[in-house]
């Protein structure tokens, strides 16, 4: 029984929504809603215009016989400034200051629809380096990097600072802590990396950037390719960072550690 074209525009749309950066025969299509190529075609044609207007993504055609379409998801530049600025509105209450000077992050970083909107537009900052592995370390940044993973169809790898006897055999390297200035230890396994990979770093909150530059050093160690750096938010730092080349969401401008109030603004993602 053949599929309503209202119907095949929905499941088409989500499926292709699901389905980032793979390639998708439009056999696979027809197929999947017993329809003539042509029509598949036709329907093609709508969504791409539709996520093109609306700043989904880019629907791409393939043309031959191995061909098909590919999306691969996108954000425009004002969505994305007018969230991070929203962003920068919530982390700025009052209460999220924490002593050293860091913020609470804790609340928003465990909201599915937060972290969706997060992981499109630092992903969208990336789309032409072919990502490989997206690594972040053992925090909080987690989530952040599996959000950022699904929207590059690239796997995320975690960075310990324990031994984890699961991990099987590990790389580990040492690295100056930035903000303690205390030597400190991360390792990654073996089998998390190959050699040559393209990485994409992201972490969720910055001062010194030791952590980061520590997530560097194994990249390094792991023969591969730093493509870039995110934080999702970075503070003032008084000395010399260890990393200067990084993008941040979201900016701590000023702590007044008397009332507990900070400001926060958009980062420099915006900047370049």
């Amino acid at each position: 029984m053949k599929v309503r074209r209202s119907e095949r525009l929905i499941d088409m749309t989500q499926y292709l929504l699901d389905h980032p950066h793979d390639l998708i025969p439009l056999t696979f299509f027809a197929a999947r809603y017993d329809s003539a190529k042509s029509s598949i075609s036709e329907d093609l044609a709508i969504v791409k215009k539709t996520f093109k207007e609306r700043g989904t993504g880019i629907l791409e055609t393939i043309p031959g016989a191995a061909g098909g379409v590919v999306f691969t998801p996108s954000i425009t530049d004002e969505e994305a400034r007018e969230y991070i600025e929203s962003l920068a509105e919530r982390l700025s209450e009052e209460d999220r200051l924490l002593p050293g000077g860091y913020v609470y992050l804790s609340d928003m970083l465990g909201q599915p629809d937060l972290l969706r909107k997060v992981g499109r537009i630092i992903a969208a900052q990336y789309l032409d380096k072919k990502v490989d592995a997206v690594m972040t370390v053992a925090t909080k940044g987690v989530p952040i990097a599996q959000a950022v993973s699904y929207y590059l169809n690239a796997p995320f790898v975690i960075v310990r600072r324990d031994s984890k006897i699961t991990e099987g055999s590990t790389v580990s390297v040492n690295y100056v802590s930035g903000s303690s200035e205390r030597i400190e230890k991360m390792e990654l396994s073996k089998r998390s990396l190959k050699r040559g990979s393209k990485v994409l770093i992201v972490d969720d909150f910055m001062k010194g950037g030791g952590t980061v530059n520590g997530m560097k050093s194994l990249i390094e160690e792991f023969e591969a390719e730093l493509v870039g750096i995110t934080v999702f938010a970075e503070s003032k730092f008084k000395g010399e960072r260890a990393i200067d080349d990084y993008n941040s969401l979201l900016f701590v401008q000023d702590v007044d550690t008397s009332t507990k109030t900070i400001t926060v603004v958009p980062g420099n993602c915006f900047d370049k």
